[in-house]
């Protein structure tokens, strides 16, 4: 029997209100009607939490909000009814579009670059995060103009102290000092998330594996689950490489198949299971995310359903 998984925290700096539309045809100058209109509270950790929980854990999300968006972001998290800290700043909370055309198949992305945060702003979040307890503590995505590039570093030292298992997914100088600073169980790069810290392209299987793989032997991070959208995805470990190809499947949107992925990996790694089924847990979930259009993120039945398709998991 599976342990109930302890309590997880998760941080995001730069959260969003997802808004989701679905359209005929984009037509430039045109009043264009939407369909299927619905809007989610997202960012990276948030994200996860709303994964987690859905998958049966506990968790609190910390997140900085502002603005009359921000009281819309409060909200929308109460109504998921998610546990939440939140740290008030006096930008506003940025606002992301994602709009499916029906003509075409195509899904189109706007995401603005967010509120700048003071410095005062960035150090109550850190204030607030030494004051919760938890088993994992999951840092995810980017981190708003205002704050250092090692604040994840400096998240990692904190969570280390307290001997909190501390979880990374970020991108640019925050991926590459937060990794530096080490302390980290699971980092979670895309391709060009790890392309961009390596400073080269990473164009096969064996070059990704490979510089995963580099990481782990420095002591950065002592797993480095590597997505690789349509691909699948890579663990290295200090016990060997997981590598598994991805599921057969029709992809509606990419929203969220990265943070569902880790979710339901940190979801594993909570309830006792080893780091391979971790894995495919995770490979389950964000294959679950790419079924249905929008920021839905992975669904419990979905996930157990791909989860019977994933052979297991060997070094």
């Amino acid at each position: 029997m599976v342990t109930p998984p302890t309590a997880i925290v998760t941080l995001t700096m730069n959260p969003t209100i997802d808004v989701a539309y679905e359209v005929d045809r984009i037509v430039p100058t045109h009043k264009i009607r939407t369909t299927h209109e619905y809007a989610n509270p997202g960012g990276g950790g948030i994200n996860v939490a709303r994964v987690f929980v859905r998958l049966g854990g506990n968790a609190r999300s910390v997140y900085l909000s502002g603005g009359p968006t921000g009281v819309a972001l409060d909200g929308l998290l109460d109504l998921h009814q998610l546990v939440r800290t939140r740290v008030p700043i006096a930008g506003h909370t940025r606002i992301a579009v994602t709009t499916l055309e029906h003509a075409t198949g195509q899904e189109y992305r706007i995401t603005p670059e967010g509120p700048e945060v003071q410095e005062a702003e960035w150090r109550a979040a850190l204030a607030t995060i030494e004051t919760l307890a938890c088993s994992h503590f999951v840092a995810s995505g980017s981190l708003p103009r205002g704050v250092p590039a090692d604040f994840y570093a400096r998240v990692a030292q904190i969570m280390a102290a307290r001997g909190v298992t501390m979880v990374l997914d970020t991108s640019g100088e925050a991926l590459r000092q937060g990794l530096a600073g080490g302390g980290i169980a699971l980092a979670k790069p895309s391709r060009g998330e790890l392309e961009s810290i390596v400073g080269s392209a990473l164009p096969t299987r064996a070059a990704v594996i490979e510089a995963a793989m580099a990481l782990v032997e420095a002591g950065q991070a002592r797993m480095v689950a590597v997505t690789l959208g349509h691909e699948g995805a890579i663990l290295a470990r200090a016990g060997g490489v997981i590598d598994c190809p991805a599921l057969p499947v029709v992809a509606q949107s990419t929203v969220g198949a990265g943070d569902s992925f880790l979710a339901a990996m940190v979801f594993g790694l909570c309830s006792g299971q080893d780091q391979a089924a971790s894995f495919r847990l995770a490979m389950a979930a964000g294959t679950a995310a790419v079924l249905h259009p929008g920021t839905d993120l992975a669904r419990p039945d979905d996930i157990a359903q791909l989860l019977q398709q994933i052979p297991a998991a060997t070094a």
